[in-house]
């Protein structure tokens, strides 16, 4: 598979975007924000000068995040520390934890990483400053600041738009049905809220893990410069690079096809505890009922009835997701 490449000018809105998101394929969107004020401050002045007026906005507050020692060049993994890390998260004010970001990209003795930072909370007008006309505003973005840095391979549950706003990003990419070759890490002790692949993150991964072998055939790479912005659909395995002293990068995350709240990672959590310790037998059964009833590869589970038929398995929209949500709710209490 080869990664799309669009310009900026082509796609103005998010009516343009959708067709696009349809797809499920990652797409790359060349100077989409290349006007931004901190992105041309970064061309301009250098990736000093966008921290500096980043720092405009910050109101306070303190702000979690990663350390480690040079030496790592910013490989952020599993190791022999006591929490089983190999690096150290220290909590700090947020203008301390940037003066430390600055100071690392002169003397070089540590790297720091700030992720998910919500733009609202901790820079207040950032993102009206800073407008991404290709979604709707309901959707608020975050920043991601550090060092030189070497983010492991992880999969987001919801869409991802990622946009480097000063230095050079560099994306791996892995499709979702490679997860068994990845040989994904736990669920529940994770780096930074998701589970990562060990074989990415191990420089003889192809030795350890042999299956990596043929997720490396299927990888694609990405690189950003600033004002460039990467579309991820949802599970789209990612480990992303930081090339210069000093980054930032701006995300978005949303569900861009959601009927209501509910999550399907929740559902697959669901379907863990019902079905994957069940006999292997029994797991195929309802293997086929959920192609059935859920993937569909074969149309509509009542195609061969009129739709005013059709019962709940109609349209989410037509207020068949209320319904559906209250059978279950009362499953699960036991009703």
């Amino acid at each position: 598979m080869q990664i799309e490449e669009i310009e900026g000018a082509q796609i103005r809105q998010p009516e343009h975007l959708r067709p696009l998101i349809e797809q499920c394929r990652p797409i790359v969107i060349r100077g989409v924000c290349r006007d931004w004020p901190i992105v041309r401050l970064a061309q301009g002045s250098g990736n000093g000068a966008a921290l500096d007026h980043l720092r405009r906005y910050h109101k306070g507050g303190s702000v979690d995040y990663f350390v480690a020692d040079a030496k790592l060049g910013g490989r952020y993994a599993y190791g022999e520390g006591p929490d089983g890390f190999n690096f150290a998260r220290q909590r700090s004010e947020m203008g301390a934890a940037l003066d430390r970001i600055a100071a690392n990209a002169d003397d070089g003795a540590q790297t720091c990483y700030i992720g998910s930072l919500p733009v609202d909370t901790y820079f207040p007008g950032f993102a009206e400053d800073h407008g991404c006309a290709l979604l709707p505003p309901t959707v608020r973005p975050r920043l991601w600041i550090g060092n030189a840095s070497d983010i492991a391979c992880h999969y987001d549950s919801f869409d991802n738009l990622a946009i480097a706003v000063a230095g050079r990003r560099h994306f791996t990419l892995y499709p979702p049905d490679a997860i068994g070759d990845l040989y994904v890490g736990p669920i529940d002790h994770t780096m930074a809220g998701q589970p990562v692949s060990l074989a990415a993150i191990d420089p003889g991964g192809q030795e350890r893990f042999p299956r990596f072998d043929a997720a490396l055939q299927r990888r694609l790479h990405v690189d950003l410069n600033p004002g460039d912005a990467l579309y991820l659909p949802k599970l789209w395995w990612h480990g992303v690079k930081a090339r210069d002293g000093i980054n930032i990068l701006t995300n978005y995350w949303w569900d861009a096809s959601a009927a209501g709240p509910d999550a399907p990672y929740a559902a697959m959590l669901l379907a863990m505890i019902a079905i994957a310790e069940r006999p292997e037998p029994e797991r195929a059964a309802w293997r086929a009922f959920f192609d059935h009833y859920v993937f569909r590869p074969d149309g509509h589970p009542l195609a061969h009835l009129p739709a005013e038929r059709h019962g709940i398995l109609g349209p989410l929209k037509e207020g068949n997701y209320r319904r559906i949500r209250a059978l279950v709710m009362r499953m699960l209490r036991g009703g």
